[in-house]
């Protein structure tokens, strides 16, 4: 009777469905004890009203001289900062969550998944930060004084806090799931679902779609439509050069003892 090669073993022996619950009972428990954790950090250093300070500053730096932002309701001004906490709170404790996850399923995937899982979680993960980065730092910095130099002069602008949270939210969401153009390439592609060649001749259909992505989910300007386009147009090809690469590493080992 052949047996698996051991590059194909699974690492534990088979648990009961009991032992599986408590575990994962476990690892939900160590995720929100890390997330806590950085929440209470995040309340003591900088504290919410800096957190949600540091959030606004690419709109109130662009906002006219003298103009600040406003709060509609009643208890905004206390809500809407620990809402900012809590979110940068789940944002930075993202790896040690994924860990926790990985911790859980890991034992259950054969070494070959392993090798294609891990670099993709890990590199799905940073692609997520990189486009939340890029939203804040550049995309930001450019479309906030492009919207306000089209503002009328005789509207007062000042916007509601928590009106621009959703839109920070939505905002950092479209850039991070963008970024993971690539990843979703490589899936699409491991699986068996496309072939490279195929990937390549779609180039033209991925461009269409990704402009009409931009700019149901950008603000109404060409900045921000572009800064979002771009940055898809490019990961789509290293997606496809990156999908050679993980469908050669991580096939399924065909030698048996």
């Amino acid at each position: 009777m052949k047996s698996p090669s051991p590059d194909d073993e699974l690492s534990p022996t088979e648990q009961p469905f009991v032992a599986h619950l408590i575990e994962l009972r476990d690892r939900l428990l160590w995720a929100l004890y890390g997330v806590g954790a950085v929440f209470g950090m995040l309340c003591l250093y900088p504290g919410p009203s800096g957190l949600y300070d540091v959030l606004a500053h690419p709109l109130v730096a662009a906002l006219p001289q003298g103009s600040k932002m406003i709060a509609v309701g009643v208890v905004s001004p206390f809500l809407i900062p620990i809402k900012v906490t809590a979110l940068a709170a789940l944002m930075a404790a993202l790896p040690w969550v994924l860990y926790q996850t990985w911790g859980f399923v890991a034992p259950g995937l054969y070494k070959h998944e392993k090798r294609l899982v891990l670099p993709l979680v890990v590199t799905s993960t940073l692609l997520f930060y990189a486009g939340v980065a890029f939203c804040y730092f550049f995309v930001f910095g450019q479309a906030f004084p492009a919207i306000q130099a089209m503002a009328p002069q005789s509207v007062a602008v000042s916007p509601d806090i928590e009106a621009y949270l959703d839109f920070v939210i939505t905002m950092f969401l479209a850039f991070g799931v963008a970024f993971e153009v690539p990843v979703a390439v490589i899936i699409l592609a491991r699986l068996g679902l496309v072939t490279i060649e195929q990937l390549r001749s779609f180039r033209r259909y991925f461009w269409v779609a990704a402009a009409a992505v931009a700019g149901m989910v950008t603000p109404p300007d060409a900045v921000s439509m572009v800064s979002l386009l771009v940055p898809m147009g490019m990961l789509y090809e290293v997606g496809i050069l990156a999908a050679g690469f993980f469908i050669k590493h991580t096939q399924k080992p065909t030698s048996w003892l």
